[in-house]
């Protein structure tokens, strides 16, 4: 794609590139390109190569048609490449350059072997190597590419999908704070509020960046330029202050309905995540807001947080009696199994979601004594690789064991998907399967499968 940029049949995608402001070194860095007006120039090239039709199919790079036939699948696109940590291309993002060539403004790469969005951050090849700790979320990959353009090293973006739990994993291994640069529509102020929700469970520092006068930060560097956007990012609000305006946003303070529905706004945000200073500051500050006296503010603030605490109890109470994680009676051993079962299976993922906790859990439990056999495999194998620095996935498991347990531990990764497990919640487990005395590998007759 690259190449064929840079070919006569390329101009129409240089022009692109050039037009949106990139500079032939930025477009060269981050390998942009053109996919040709063809349906079999891609799929030749690449077989001339020596790659077969299987695996340009499994790449996604080709599509099989009702007639049995092959094409490409990028034509006549501008083509941005995705790379993996390492600078490894994994797949690819193609963008539209006639409004009215068939399909959606961007057709992106299936997910496939290597590729997995919810893993993969745009850029953060590039990102990681800056000395910088403050990391920039964009929406688009375009928007990462123009911040890195400007000096903006840092900047990185999701690969068509929202922020995940992975992703911020992730950010939190290289980042000390984030800042969210999304657009200002609608549709980019719902990703900042669900990002901030994710983000709000790590260690790291969210700011959120108001963007004026522009739709994104592309827009905003191309009219005012790097030294405005840098003051910009330096005086981003904090998490709290930007949904706080959000709420007040939507109320006419100056009527009282209007002050008493943002104050009980107000009161769900800083609830969920507060200091005791930040109470206090914040407090005064709604009290100047809506003319209402601070202890009456202060007093509906500490109901709301004890509030919110006694349904956090009960709802972890509740979790943890159904994930059969507390000590609670069992008149039957198929109830006992149940929840070794279900900690067997917990175990499992942790140990896919985070390869660390296998040293927290070999020297204690052995898949020999699992009561599902698949899921012993599964352990001992995760086990093994981890000895030996392999990398961890559940593809990287499927061809050595049987198909309903790869569907099981599939399952059980997507039940897990937002959710953090932590070293805690492995010991719990760790305990559970410790002391349980299995007697054979099924439970009551059933296998660990049958008792999700």
């Amino acid at each position: 794609y690259f190449s064929r940029l840079n070919s006569d049949a390329g101009r129409v995608g240089r022009a692109y590139w050039r037009g949106r402001g990139l500079s032939d070194a930025t477009i060269k860095r981050f390998g942009l390109g053109y996919a040709p007006d063809s349906f079999r120039e891609t799929r030749d090239h690449l077989k001339s190569l020596g790659y077969t039709e299987d695996e340009l199919l499994a790449a996604g790079l080709i599509k099989r048609s009702e007639k049995g036939g092959t094409f490409d699948f990028f034509r006549h696109r501008v083509m941005i490449p995705i790379f993996d940590l390492r600078g490894n291309v994994i797949a690819f993002s193609g963008r539209k350059l006639d409004p009215e060539q068939p399909g959606g403004k961007y057709v992106n790469s299936p997910e496939t072997l290597v590729y997995k969005k919810s893993r993969t951050l745009f850029a953060l090849n590039f990102a990681k190597k800056s000395q910088t700790r403050r990391y920039i979320l964009c929406e688009g990959n375009l928007d990462a590419i123009s911040m890195h353009q400007a000096g903006f090293t840092t900047a990185v973006a999701g690969c068509g999908t929202a922020l995940t739990a992975e992703q911020v994993k992730i950010l939190s291994e290289y980042a000390d704070e984030v800042v969210l640069c999304y657009d200002s529509d609608e549709a980019g102020q719902k990703a900042t509020r669900r990002a901030i929700s994710l983000l709000s469970a790590s260690p790291l520092k969210i700011s959120v960046l108001n963007i004026p006068d522009a739709k994104d930060p592309d827009e905003f560097i191309k009219k005012f330029g790097a030294e405005r956007f840098e003051m910009l990012l330096n005086g981003s609000n904090n998490a709290i202050e930007y949904e706080l305006l959000q709420a007040k946003g939507k109320y006419d303070i100056a009527t009282p309905d209007g002050r008493l529905n943002y104050i009980k706004d107000a009161i769900g945000v800083l609830a969920g995540r507060i200091t005791p200073t930040e109470r206090d500051v914040y407090a005064g500050r709604l009290a100047e807001e809506t003319d209402v006296a601070k202890p009456a503010i202060l007093n509906q603030l500490d109901a709301a947080i004890r509030a919110r605490g006694r349904r956090a109890e009960k709802e972890r109470e509740r979790r943890l009696l159904e994930e059969g994680r507390i000590n609670v009676p069992y008149s039957q051993g198929g109830q006992k199994a149940l929840g070794v079962a279900f900690a067997e299976q917990q175990l499992v993922a942790a140990i896919l979601k985070n390869p660390d906790y296998i040293r927290l859990a070999a020297p204690r439990v052995s898949g020999g004594t699992f009561l599902d056999a698949g899921l012993g495999r599964a352990y001992t194998l995760l086990c093994e690789k981890g000895a030996k620095g392999e990398y961890l996935d559940l593809s990287a498991l499927s061809e050595e064991l049987p198909e309903e347990t790869v569907s099981l531990i599939s399952r059980v990764l997507a039940q897990n998907y937002d959710i953090g497990l932590s070293a805690q919640d492995v010991e719990l487990y760790l305990d559970r399967i410790e002391h349980s005395q299995p007697v054979s590998s099924t439970a009551g007759g059933r296998t660990a499968a049958e008792l999700v």
